[in-house]
């Protein structure tokens, strides 16, 4: 069959299925001719055929509905029949008339004004006029003349008639039996059809979507009134259940209390995590590669594929009157959303594959079509099983209509009408139902301002809490810092030098320091730590080091051993004079150490003759009390509770100096929000030396490479990490496990080799053995899970292989990256990803685009959120629900104001500052801060 005519039969059907709704395209039938006349004109059907369609399809939705499937039925008739005459034409001798059924004349609407027959348009394959045949040589049998284009019964061209009435005082109606197409057996699948989203085919083939039809969509400049059905108490206040909305029984406001949805403020902050705009939705002809888009469409057709591990992924045709685009999803569990004739909303990513446009499904939803004609732009919020978009809006518009605009501003008049913000009872209506876009930004703005407002409110709280301490000034001279420097065993960095100066000016003062000193992998922050550590001991205090894992406290101890027991002291004439420090006043504390060794080291610390103290969760056990606290060191500090943290802060009788490390570098916008009661230090420069690391991405089918380039590497002489996902494999999960994939490797890849395992499920005993073989050379290769994250130094692995690399963070692959390049050889990070898509996903090109931390830090925050970066910092902290902290206008913002308050009004105690404290109240829920 000829496509243009195959398609519209096709279209025709679907009719069929919807029940003769005028729902086959997407605006009613006729929106089919803005392309599918100009296609058929294209393949050269015979003008006054596509005239007598055209007319009939215009006229379809005045039909009333119970004259409707006859006209379908008719329409069925004639597409096959001028698809047949087509054919013959096209073959060159017709076929033989059979004789025309007699079947009743139809009753039909009066005809519209007849108009003449529109003549074919040139193409570049008919440059000129299609002319009729001079002769009967040429065209041994023409195909008959019509006078007019006026409506009358087409005879069918098979004896029997495709559609039949035969009870018309019923109206009970039989559907047109299905034709297979020309060439094609009744029985025989269908082929996929041509997919076509505006662009042409790569081949050359011509698509018969190729002319650019008119957009469906609605455009509407506003958008209709929010309608909303009336609650059942609309008087209530925002404390009251949920049940007091209209569609709320016991047994749904039960599937709301999972979303942590129990009263109207909850439902009312609970605002949408991303939108559709209906009034601009992107049409298929009109997708462009790479961009975001949301696609409203008719599901043509589904098909289920099996591929890897027998996994399943779904082939979903859609069609949206403007033409077809086909959409891998790669969750099975959709099919049952995805049923064919189905109209849906997807969002996601246009993409390219095989030549062809594509979208990358984020979410799929079933068309709510009252908000479609509403031409809004339509909220989507998260949700769990037993609640669905459209039970959600309803709750929520009767929120926006009833309650929202009535709610008091917690910002003073004076600080809204200063800062141009939205009114807050305005704000909360347009977050869930915006009139515009620009309303949506001015709302999502407000909101955010609230939440910054209080937590910058809250961040210096805790600062002036913490300044408000008594502290200890542990000064020392400036001979004394210059020979300890010099006898360091390497030259500092000038980023190294400026972190000591803030530090030893800190700690001369009587106000506890309270300093973030944050450095990339390898920058240095050890040895500004040990210099700190050693002032205070110089100073007649004590030092202790607080570390997450007992690998890395023994790594700091020895580091820490070395570096203070090299120190030179001045004297008391002012001369600098060498006295060593004994190794009995540095020592290490951990769960593991020995009895009578824990013994005499909290001996020591009560007494004062241990200085320095390295060690993990040890050190805030009961037993261990100091004599003079002076220095808390803790690394890597979000992985502490606040508790941890807060209980060796107390071991001091005065408030200690707090120095906290991490080597997760902070962007910029969360150390000025969440970070801004810290003072910072950042340590922007490698030591010289440092080897840079070469990173590759390597696809699941190209993971036998990899492990041939380890292989060459182990055979020059130097180690290699391979890290995996999960610790043993899982039924949920597809990912790679250490623990089978260290016996397959041992096995079958690198029988030669000797492999080590590490995990966090081994005992600290088993993981320390296994980690200082590793170091003293006796594995050649180390299969961990992410346990090796942080901190372990091995100088002479030069390669990490990383499995499954795309299911860590980008700041944690950073980190494994880390792992390697801390000796003289060339080191390389391999990133083999397990994802069926073929391209990278944007956290592994950026880690193969730079090895800067920071700019790293900002593209995760970015692409992630803080979560990573936050850690169990606020335990009070409830979250940001409009903010994001990569917003460094609107955090500058509200920090302005907030230290304008800070000054005026502390406490918030004035009338017109209830609002405020409020807010910040709810916000930090008090008294669970950390000020650490």
């Amino acid at each position: 069959m000829l496509p243009s005519l195959e398609q519209l039969q096709k279209i025709l059907n679907t009719e069929i299925s919807q029940k003769y709704n005028n729902r086959a395209v997407i605006g009613g039938l006729p929106k089919v001719l803005a392309f599918w006349e100009a296609n058929a004109r294209r393949e050269q059907i015979n003008p006054e055929a596509i005239a007598d369609l055209v007319i009939r399809i215009k006229a379809y939705p005045e039909l009333p509905p119970d004259k409707r499937p006859l006209a379908i039925a008719e329409l069925l008739d004639l597409v096959q029949s001028t698809n047949d005459k087509e054919m013959a034409r096209r073959r060159g001798s017709a076929p033989a008339k059979p004789a025309p059924t007699p079947r009743p004349q139809p009753q039909r609407p009066p005809a519209p004004p007849q108009r003449p027959a529109a003549q074919p348009r040139p193409t570049p394959r008919q440059t000129q006029p299609e002319r009729p045949p001079t002769s009967a040589a040429r065209e041994p049998n023409p195909p008959p003349q019509f006078a007019s284009p006026k409506l009358r019964p087409v005879p069918p061209p098979a004896p029997k008639p495709a559609f039949t009435q035969e009870a018309p005082a019923s109206g009970e109606l039989r559907a047109p039996e299905t034709r297979a197409p020309e060439g094609r057996a009744a029985n025989e699948p269908r082929t996929p059809v041509e997919h076509s989203h505006g662009r042409g085919s790569n081949s050359g083939e011509r698509s018969s979507f190729a002319i650019e039809p008119l957009d469906p969509r609605p455009r509407k400049t506003t958008p209709r009134p929010l309608k909303s059905l009336e609650p059942v108490d609309p008087n209530a206040p925002l404390d009251a259940p949920i049940t007091v909305l209209k569609g709320v029984g016991p047994e749904t406001a039960k599937d709301y209390e999972r979303l942590e949805i129990r009263t109207l403020r909850d439902l009312l902050l609970y605002f949408p995590r991303r939108y559709d705009n209906y009034s601009k939705m992107k049409t298929i002809n009109r997708l462009e590669y790479g961009e975001e888009c949301t696609l409203i469409a008719t599901v043509w057709e589904v098909r289920e594929r099996k591929f890897r591990a027998n996994r399943a992924m779904l082939k979903v045709v859609l069609s949206d009157g403007t033409g077809m685009i086909e959409v891998t999803e790669f969750n099975p569990y959709r099919k049952q959303l995805l049923q064919p004739q189905r109209q849906v909303v997807v969002s996601g990513r246009v993409d390219q594959y095989l030549g062809r446009l594509t979208i990358v499904p984020r979410e799929w939803e079933r068309l709510d079509v009252e908000l479609l004609n509403t031409g809004r732009i339509v909220p989507v919020y998260s949700l769990t099983e037993g609640i669905y978009q459209r039970s959600m809006r309803s709750l929520t518009s009767q929120l926006v209509n009833y309650w929202a605009r009535k709610q008091p501003d917690p910002l003073p008049a004076e600080m809204v009408a200063r800062t141009s913000l939205l009114a807050y009872g305005e704000a909360l209506a347009q977050i869930h139902f915006p009139d515009n876009e620009s309303q949506l930004e001015a709302a999502q703005h407000r909101l955010a301002f609230n939440e910054l407002l209080a937590l910058q409110i809250g961040v210096l709280r805790q600062r002036r809490q913490w300044q408000s301490a008594q502290g200890q000034a542990l000064p020392v001279d400036d001979a004394w810092l210059m020979t300890f420097t010099n006898n360091l065993p390497y030259k500092l960095t000038n980023a190294q030098i400026r972190a000591l100066a803030d530090v030893r000016a800190d700690m001369s003062r009587p106000v506890p320091m309270n300093r973030l000193l944050q450095g990339d992998v390898g920058s240095g922050k050890t040895v500004v730590a040990a210099v700190a550590m050693a002032q205070a001991v110089q100073a007649g205090a004590q030092a202790a080091l607080m570390v997450p894992t007992s690998i890395l406290a023994e790594q700091h101890f020895n580091t820490i051993s070395k570096l203070l027991s090299e120190e030179s002291q001045v004297s008391g004439d002012g001369e600098p004079a060498p006295i060593p420090r004994p190794p009995s006043s540095i020592r290490l504390l951990q769960g593991s150490t020995p009895k009578a060794e824990k013994d005499e080291i909290y001996a020591g610390l009560r007494s004062g003759e241990v200085k320095v103290v390295v060690g993990t969760h040890a050190l805030i056990e009961s037993p261990v009390e100091f004599a003079n606290l002076g220095l808390v060191v803790i690394d890597e500090q979000h992985r502490f509770g606040v508790a941890q943290r807060a209980a060796l802060r107390g071991k001091g009788a005065a408030a200690p100096h707090l120095l906290v490390m991490t080597a997760t570098p902070i962007p910029r916008t969360l150390a000025l929000s969440v970070y801004g009661d810290l003072d910072l230090s950042i340590l922007d420069e490698m030591p010289p030396g440092r080897q840079p690391i070469t990173t590759h991405i390597l696809h699941a089918n190209e993971r036998e490479r990899g492990y041939a380039f380890v292989r060459r590497e182990v055979q020059k002489g130097r180690q290699a990490f391979l890290i995996f996902p999960l610790v043993e494999e899982s039924e949920k999960s597809e990912a790679k496990a250490a623990v089978e994939e260290h016996a397959r490797l041992q096995k079958e890849v690198f029988p030669e080799l000797k492999l080590g395992l590490l995990h966090g499920r081994m005992k600290t005993d088993e993981k320390d053995e296994v980690m200082q073989k590793f170091r003293a050379g006796e594995f050649h290769i180390l299969v961990s899970t992410s346990v090796v994250e942080v901190g372990v130094d091995v100088p002479n692995a030069s390669v990490i292989l990383i499995d499954g690399a795309n299911r860590f963070g980008l700041s944690q692959l950073h980190q494994f990256r880390g792992r390697v390049g801390r000796g003289e050889h060339a080191s390389y990070c391999l990133l083999v990803s397990d994802s069926p898509r073929p391209e990278p996903d944007e956290r592994l090109k950026a880690m193969e685009a730079t090895q800067d931390g920071f700019k790293l830090a900002e593209k995760d925050l970015e692409l992630r959120g803080p979560g990573d970066f936050l850690g169990t910092r606020q335990s009070g902290f409830v979250g940001l629900r409009t903010a994001r902290l990569s917003d460094l206008k609107t955090i500058e913002k509200a920090r302005r104001e907030a230290l304008a308050l800070f000054e005026r009004d502390p406490e918030l105690a004035l009338p017109e500052h209830s609002g405020i404290a409020e807010l910040v109240n709810k916000f930090w829920q008090v008294g669970a801060g950390d000020v650490s």
